[in-house]
């Protein structure tokens, strides 16, 4: 018998379905403007083309250089490579690369393309404080992320945002440059800058929300794969309170990876929640909890 959260988690999909087909309309909407605006919009879209690929080929690189992560053997560190080399037996996966980073912050990330070319990276003080099945549970949820493929999602998902956001500037410097050369055109600068702006919000606010969907998904995957949901809650609570135990300018220096972290370095409670890349820590702990008195 499969219980509800065992299932195919068929909500991820059809989200990305609907956020991607509201991008879509969005930027079809955009570029029609741009059209009748006059704007040079294939230049634009070459650059940040160019822009994209370079991400899309080195991002994973970067990070994996920037956080001081460094590809661990199975000498080194057997128990890592032990869980993971069984919880990708049994669903079927590659073996990722394994990283460790010597931070006092305690989390753990996926990076990677596909399956093929991915990396779990987790910090010395995540495993200082994890017992086994905890671990396995954070390990479980980073395998999840690559199993889904978040990492392409949001990169095509950015491809758009990115966009809005370079011919918002080009409109701004563009209008500076050339306010005092051609005064007709101010106006139509200042309606390419504005629906460029609402097109980047837009699209920001999106991108958070497919991301915060992904963590709740990658939670229940972690507890499908493990079939201990508790596990990766206790996890999830021992990682977000030792936060308040790392010295503020270790949390600073990592600060700029929170949206690959398992909790990000730091939190806070304010209108943000919008603009979060993650959930609340006590949402995620309160479905997993959940999904554990479904199996009793």
């Amino acid at each position: 018998m499969k219980y509800s959260w065992q299932k195919t988690d068929t909500g991820l999909t059809a989200r990305i379905i609907i956020c991607f087909a509201i991008l879509t309309i969005l930027y079809l909407g955009f570029i029609t403007i741009l059209y009748y605006l006059g704007l040079g919009f294939i230049p634009i879209v070459i650059i940040s083309g160019a822009f994209i690929l370079g991400q899309w080929f080195f991002s994973d690189k970067i990070v994996l250089w920037s956080t001081g992560a460094k590809i661990v053997t199975k000498e080194q560190y057997p128990v890592l490579h032990e869980i993971i080399e069984r919880i990708v037996s049994a669903n079927g996966m590659h073996k990722p690369k394994i990283a460790v980073i010597n931070s006092r912050v305690p989390n753990a990330f996926a990076t990677g393309k596909g399956q093929r070319s991915s990396v779990v990276a987790v910090t010395s003080s995540l495993m200082d404080i994890l017992d086994y099945d905890e671990l396995e549970g954070v390990l479980a949820h980073e395998l999840t992320h690559i199993k889904n493929r978040d990492v392409m999602v949001i990169t095509l998902a950015s491809l758009f945002s990115t966009i809005a956001w370079q011919i918002m500037q080009f409109g701004f410097f563009g209008g500076m440059y050339g306010a005092g050369r051609d005064r007709n055109n101010g106006g139509a600068i200042l309606i390419i800058i504005a629906v460029a702006f609402v097109t980047w919000i837009v699209s920001f606010l999106i991108i958070r929300a497919i991301s915060r969907y992904r963590e709740f998904s990658a939670d229940r995957g972690s507890a499908q794969m493990t079939g201990k949901p508790a596990e990766l809650a206790n996890a999830l609570m021992k990682i977000s309170g030792s936060m308040n135990k790392v010295p503020t300018r270790d949390l600073r220096h990592v600060e700029g990876y929170n949206a690959f972290f398992i909790v990000p370095a730091i939190s806070g409670k304010t209108i943000a929640n919008l603009f979060a890349t993650h959930p609340p820590v006590e949402k995620r702990v309160e479905r997993l909890l959940s999904m554990e008195r479904s199996m009793y």
